[in-house]
């Protein structure tokens, strides 16, 4: 029986979403499925077409307009919602092994989502489920339930010489 943790990959530095893509290729390439839900973002990336194209072991979401920027509005709180029922069922079910919640900790910072929701999933959370949690700011109990903690932290960026995002390196 497969054994599942509690990973967090939070901070301020690039690579969160690259390494949870990473981990979700690698479970479906040793037959794990993977169910890889995105918060926040809409942007269909590189990445993403990659998965899809694994032949049904990755299941991927999105539960987002896009970045918010000011105060989020009622669709971005419903989507976000949305998200979490699904991603609760997912953890739940039999059929994932890996669970992926890209950006959750940036929907909980934006107020999409409720701490004790989030809390809940992690606690309710089979032991045969890894469970992976990514985004800017993680809650410090959020920290605190995880197994496993990264954080990315920024030294240099190219964006602050102005470098748009690229396509097939940022998206």
């Amino acid at each position: 029986m497969f054994n599942g943790y509690v990973q967090v990959y939070t901070g301020n530095g690039k690579g969160k979403t690259t390494a949870a893509v990473g981990l979700a290729v690698r479970a479906a390439g040793c037959g794990l499925r993977v169910f890889f839900g995105q918060f926040v973002k809409s942007l269909h990336s590189g990445e993403l077409h990659c998965m899809q194209r694994l032949d049904g072991l990755i299941d991927i979401q999105q539960y987002g307009r896009g970045f918010i920027r000011g105060t989020p509005g009622a669709e971005d709180i419903e989507a976000a919602e949305k998200g979490l029922s699904q991603a609760r069922a997912a953890v739940l079910s039999t059929d994932y092994q890996v669970v992926i919640l890209d950006e959750i900790n940036v929907a909980l910072a934006l107020g999409l989502l409720e701490l004790h929701e989030v809390v809940g999933l992690i606690q309710d959370r089979p032991q045969s489920v890894e469970l992976v949690l990514t985004g800017r700011g993680a809650e410090q109990k959020v920290i605190e339930l995880a197994d496993l903690v990264t954080e990315f932290k920024e030294i240099k960026h190219y964006f602050n010489k102005g470098v748009t995002a690229r396509h097939g390196i940022e998206y």
